[in-house]
């Protein structure tokens, strides 16, 4: 069911745009060669590249909320609110704004070296406070990204209008420029940060259960809670390097997921990797679509859904 599910998104990412192209023309373009030249552009150049993207993006951005809120044992943790997103950003922008250029391979890496010194940034201060607690780790990382956000602000202030306004379009979000080789690199660091997340499932499990819990069971908690945070911010910052940044995904798809995982981490990666990516692959349908000729910012639509969705929810935890 759920395999029918993820295929009927999929197909519907590559069906409808500016030009619709049916199930059947998708097929024979699979099976054979499509009966008009333009189709075997508009699927294979450029609508496959940007539903793959979509989905490695949505999933991954999933995964690292979820992981996220597994190390602080906090359900509203998120990549937004932990300075991840903010250093991944600002690292890019300044090298967007030294090399004019947002194509190159410098992006990515540059929003990596970002978010992984907000990470390193925020347990200086918890380690060197002694503040070991999971609410203390969150507040320092609110701390970070303001922080992280005003030199961002700054950065953008002053530098040239164009590439200023160019820079501001790839923040709020998009997987318009998407490619292959783009999606290859998000989905590499995404695979082998699942693959160690399985692989650590048990000792991820016993975070859950309180510190003390988990030391008694053999777990250091330190090096487990800053391994899931390194996790956290690789897989953030290749997906904000490439499709800017896009609110909520990791705040909402785990809440949504946790009512079938139990809290389990061998279900919950999974299951927020697959949900993550259908939610974005429509999103982003809903982006080129929406309005006539022109294409509406991802992180627009999903900070709207995810409003509206944690509106709902408070509302239902007050009547319950």
């Amino acid at each position: 069911m759920v395999l029918f599910g993820v295929v009927v998104i999929l197909m519907a990412g590559l069906a409808v745009g500016s030009v619709t192209i049916s199930p059947d023309e998708i097929w024979q373009c699979v099976t054979a060669e499509c009966q008009q030249p333009i189709n075997d552009i508009i699927l294979w150049d450029l609508r496959l590249p940007r539903v793959l993207m979509a989905f490695v993006a949505g999933g991954g951005l999933a995964v690292a909320g979820a992981m996220l809120q597994n190390a602080t044992n906090n359900q509203l943790a998120d990549p937004y609110l932990f300075g991840i997103v903010s250093g991944a950003g600002l690292g890019a922008v300044i090298f967007s704004v030294l090399a004019q250029s947002s194509d190159s391979i410098g992006t990515p890496i540059s929003a990596s070296i970002g978010a992984i010194a907000a990470i390193v940034l925020v347990m200086t201060v918890v380690m060197k406070n002694r503040l070991f607690r999971p609410e203390h780790i969150i507040l320092a990382g609110v701390a970070v990204s303001f922080m992280l956000a005003a030199v961002l602000h700054f950065v953008l202030f002053v530098a040239e209008p164009l590439a200023a306004n160019r820079i501001i379009f790839w923040l709020m979000g998009s997987v318009a420029t998407a490619s292959y080789e783009s999606v290859l690199i998000v989905f590499v660091p995404l695979l082998i940060c699942v693959s160690v997340l399985l692989l650590l499932r048990h000792q991820i499990d016993a975070l859950l259960l309180g510190d003390v819990q988990a030391e008694t069971l053999g777990v250091n908690v330190n090096r487990m809670r800053f391994l899931l945070l390194l996790i956290t911010a690789i897989v953030t910052a290749v997906t904000v390097a490439f499709c800017g940044g896009i609110g909520f995904i990791g705040l909402m798809v785990p809440h949504i997921v946790r009512n079938f995982a139990k809290g389990n981490t061998g279900t919950l990666v999974p299951l927020s990797l697959v949900v993550g990516g259908c939610f974005l692959v429509v999103v982003d349908l809903i982006a080129r679509t929406a309005m006539v000729g022109q294409e509406m910012p991802l992180g627009v639509i999903t900070s709207a859904l995810g409003s509206v969705f944690f509106l709902l929810v408070l509302k239902r935890s007050r009547h319950g």
